[in-house]
């Protein structure tokens, strides 16, 4: 067991955009026959042969809810003879969460608020006119009804030169984050670390915007390109393997709002 939560640490951070430096190793055997779920002190956990997994710091993975305890179980079961890692990414998200504990919350919160200074949706191109068109379009839809559920004004650019936020509304943003707890805030931070906009984090957090229209503003340029030249058969796969990831995280979103 502890050689498989070693790997799962090692790819947590898969398809979030980070640089990782992995070792290539055979994927370790199914060591278990079967995944249930049992109660916790404070909470759920998955029972491999009713013993629970713990990260790399040795830390039982204890989740808060039995659904997300679920989940976790139905992505162990589905194993073959071999653990792979990248088929449960809700595993390696609540893992990474456990490990990383509530004194990594303020750190979480601080690079949502990076993300959404600095946004995606706040660098608009100057041309082609379809893309132009396209981002006012997804993009705007995104924008308007945050600014004004939070009362805050955004201040998009053309171009790539830094364009600063008005710091009332980073101030704005980040109160929103204050009260959300260890794991909101880690499927928070995955989403925009793979969308790249922490303004498509919150907005989907407070229910602007479901899960297609958040992944869609996401790759308003990349879907452009795509009608323009075709698919990439390399970033067709990784935008899968990112969907995977993003999938994962908009799940565990749901089932804590439950």
């Amino acid at each position: 067991m502890r050689e498989f939560l070693d790997d799962a640490h090692a790819h947590r951070d898969d398809g979030y955009g980070r640089a990782q430096a992995h070792v290539k190793r055979e994927l370790p055997k199914r060591f278990y026959k079967d995944a249930t779920v049992q109660p916790m002190e404070g909470g759920f956990a998955v029972g491999l042969d009713g013993r629970v997994p713990k990260t790399p710091g040795m830390k039982p993975v204890v989740v808060p809810t039995q659904g997300v305890a679920e989940a976790m179980a139905v992505e162990w079961t589905a194993q073959g003879e071999f653990i792979d890692p990248e088929t449960m990414p809700l595993v390696r998200l609540v893992n990474s969460a456990v490990e990383a504990g509530e004194e990594a919350m303020p750190a979480l919160r601080a690079e949502i608020v990076k993300y959404a200074g600095n946004d995606l949706l706040l660098y608009r191109a100057e041309q082609p006119e379809g893309l132009v068109r396209r981002q006012e379009r997804y993009w705007d839809a995104v924008l308007v009804p945050l600014a004004r559920q939070l009362d805050v004004a955004f201040q998009p650019t053309v171009g790539i030169r830094h364009q600063p936020q008005p710091p009332a509304t980073l101030q704005k943003l980040a109160a929103v984050l204050e009260n959300e707890a260890l794991l909101p805030l880690t499927a928070m931070n995955a989403i925009t670390s793979i969308t790249g906009s922490g303004l498509l984090a919150i907005a989907h957090r407070l229910g602007l915007l479901g899960a297609e229209e958040t992944w869609l503003a996401a790759h308003v340029d990349e879907d452009h390109n795509v009608e323009l030249w075709g698919e990439v058969e390399e970033i067709t796969t990784r935008r899968a393997k990112r969907r995977a990831e993003f999938d994962a995280a908009v799940h565990l979103l749901e089932m804590l709002t439950r």
